[in-house]
């Protein structure tokens, strides 16, 4: 089984889907999935996991991430970006001063509405296909944080800025938002993420382009050797982990490590009393990846937190 993380850069048109349907073939792999939604038009880094990684999957939508938006003040449309339908269309009176400053009060945390037109699900259905349909419900506002604005280019009515925000984010709300504040509304002209977590758009490859690699290294290989393919823009499993110190696991403790139970200090290779600080990536002998471990103070031993080697 193909396992590991590839740094996607989703072009406009495609839908997320898009790019895990067109990757499955392309890889000739069933086990697949993408870490949060980016809208049709929006481009940018869009990590996608593969085998024993889609464990990873739920991990990387709750990072931080960092976008590059352009703001058209002065149109309000139902999508909260230019390819919807305009709802109301004003003057654009402020001054540059007063955007900057408009845009700039948004940084820290605030409570966002989630738009309708969005993949979250009320009642066991998309907000999307609802609002599609012409129904509209309420929804809450939930605390989200922007963690920095950096404005790039300011020539009204467009603004270009670059966001740097915490997971359940939306732009295009945030857009909305500031054009409110402003009194001439706004909505979203462009969105590319920049960055999801360490991934990042300079390493980013097109589906073209994981096409191509894959045709030349996948040359002559037989299908029964496929699976076992390494590819050399497959990121393996635990490269999003390199936060955590690394933990090797003696060989005499292999079956309480492949049985997934609680490991003590004495089962590890030259332990140290500072993986209690944080979580560890966590190793067997021969170097495979197991898992990420954390330390119970109470029971003096380490507790699975996500294993990802399956036996």
């Amino acid at each position: 089984m193909i396992s590991g993380i590839i740094n996607v850069y989703k072009e406009r048109g495609y839908t997320s889907f898009d790019v895990v349907a067109k990757l499955r073939g392309i890889l000739k792999t069933k086990k697949i999935g993408h870490t949060g939604t980016l809208d049709p038009d929006a481009e940018g880094v869009l990590p996608v996991c593969l085998g024993k990684a889609t464990k990873v999957c739920e991990l990387l939508t709750d990072k931080q991430k960092e976008y590059e938006a352009v703001l058209l003040l002065g149109r309000v449309t139902d999508t909260q970006d230019i390819s919807g339908t305009v709802l109301k269309e004003r003057e654009v009176g402020a001054t540059e001063e007063e955007v900057r400053n408009a845009i700039l009060s948004f940084v820290g945390n605030y409570m966002q509405v989630p738009p309708m037109y969005s993949a979250l699900k009320v009642d066991g259905k998309k907000l999307c296909d609802l609002a599609r349909a012409g129904v509209t419900v309420e929804r809450k506002a939930r605390q989200v944080e922007i963690f920095s604005i950096d404005i790039l280019e300011v020539c009204l009515p467009r603004v270009k800025m670059r966001v740097n925000c915490s997971k359940g984010t939306y732009i295009r709300t945030l857009c909305e938002d500031i054009g409110e504040k402003l009194g001439c509304g706004g909505c979203m002209e462009s969105l590319l993420r920049t960055r999801v977590s360490e991934f990042r758009l300079q390493e980013a490859l097109t589906l073209g382009e994981i096409e191509k690699r894959v045709e030349k290294q996948g040359a002559g290989i037989s299908p029964e050797q496929w699976e076992a393919s390494v590819f050399d823009f497959i990121q393996s499993v635990d490269s999003v982990f390199l936060q955590y110190e690394k933990a090797v696991v003696k060989e005499a403790w292999n079956k309480v490590l492949y049985n997934g139970n609680r490991l003590t200090p004495e089962a590890f290779v030259c332990y140290q009393e500072k993986w209690k600080k944080d979580n560890i990536r966590v190793y067997d002998e021969e170097g495979n990846f197991i898992g990420i471990y954390a330390y119970r103070k109470g029971q003096g031993d380490y507790k699975p937190v996500k294993v990802f080697m399956e036996t």
